[in-house]
């Protein structure tokens, strides 16, 4: 997902999508140790997505204030 798109979206969208993509992180990763992944940059991908997602809630709490 791209910042753009982050952007775009509510802080309750960015909240429920931010649980979700971590609880699929840890399955992936889970997934990763038992067998090998065909694309292993997919939990490089989805840690970077994680980390977007919380520097835009946080601005946004920054903002806020």
């Amino acid at each position: 997902m791209k910042t753009r798109e982050i952007k775009e979206l509510t802080t309750k969208e960015i909240q429920e999508q931010l649980d979700t993509n971590k609880e699929l992180l840890v399955r992936m990763a889970l997934n990763h140790s038992i067998s090998p992944l065909d694309n292993p940059l997919q939990i490089k991908a989805m840690r970077r997505t994680i980390a977007k997602m919380a520097t835009e809630l946080r601005q946004r709490e920054i903002n806020q204030q």
